[in-house]
């Protein structure tokens, strides 16, 4: 008798456990915008914003390495291609250290972007207007940073900036002053490539699938070489200051529309931007 009531008993437990674990709210692996590229392949970062989940850290999922943030407070919108996210003011999107360029020589930083008017800081004033920067451990480096890419400026002159830092040296690479670009912040989806190729130390940017005439260059620089291990934090949307809420340049964020985002451990060539920009990717 006294069996038969242990085996009710442990029926009743199996019941119960496999009842709470069909209510448990796990989202589907792979239930993400993916992207035809293995973890060693040359796409090292991807996010497309494509998620349809409630669940706003599912719509913000590297696709690459499965990389979730730990935070993404942008609002939904849509993109150029399906959706895309709206900058919110003093928020960006967090993930944690960002390393998986470790090993590349050369980078390409591909994206679409919707910027309406002069960019502004956090305070409402003029000011840059940040893609992306990876914020470096405090006292690395001036800037809090190892890498930023940003826009300043307006519709009829938008300057594009941008900083990388190798161990020991760094370099800025900016489109700014008689450079400026105009026609970037008419409140329209733009496509924007930067490439930084080691061979010839030299940076080119690709705006709407054209290369612009002027070619920047570190110097003889040659690889990159990213102080990855020098990583402490990845940020979509604003950049690498510590006072996220001040009006100082190095915190100021995106307010615009981001979509398809995209980091390869190699300079793409101009028929591959060519072609992202035709399939608008």
């Amino acid at each position: 008798m006294q069996k038969k009531i242990q085996q009710i008993f442990a029926a009743i437990i199996m019941i119960l456990f496999v009842t709470a674990c069909q209510k448990m709210n796990k989202p589907e692996l792979g239930a993400y915008p993916a992207d035809a590229n293995s973890p060693t392949g040359p796409l090292r970062f991807y996010v497309a914003f494509d998620g349809t989940s409630t669940n706003p850290l599912m719509n913000a999922v590297d696709s690459i390495r499965a990389t979730f943030p730990s935070d993404n407070p942008f609002t939904n919108a849509t993109g150029i291609t399906g959706a895309g996210v709206t900058g919110v003011n003093q928020k960006f999107i967090k993930y944690p250290s960002f390393n998986t360029w470790s090993g590349s020589s050369s980078i390409t930083i591909s994206v679409w972007f919707k910027q309406d008017g002069q960019t502004k800081n956090n305070n409402g004033t003029n000011g840059p207007s940040y893609i992306y920067s990876i914020k470096a451990v405090d006292g690395f480096h001036w800037s809090n940073a190892v890498s930023f890419l940003f826009l300043e400026g307006n519709n009829t002159s938008c300057a594009i900036k941008s900083q990388f830092v190798s161990p020991g040296t760094d370099n800025w690479f900016t489109w700014e002053g008689g450079q400026s670009i105009p026609g970037l912040c008419d409140n329209q989806w733009h496509h924007m490539v930067f490439t930084y190729d080691e061979t010839t130390s030299s940076a080119k940017l690709y705006i709407d699938g054209v290369q612009n005439p002027n070619v920047r260059t570190w110097g003889g620089h040659g690889p990159l070489n990213l102080a990855t291990s020098k990583i402490s934090e990845y940020r979509v949307g604003a950049g690498p200051s510590n006072n996220v809420a001040s009006d100082d340049w190095l915190a100021c964020s995106f307010k615009g529309g981001l979509d398809q985002l995209r980091m390869y451990g190699v300079a793409l060539t101009a028929a591959e931007i060519t072609a992202l920009y035709a399939s608008k990717r």
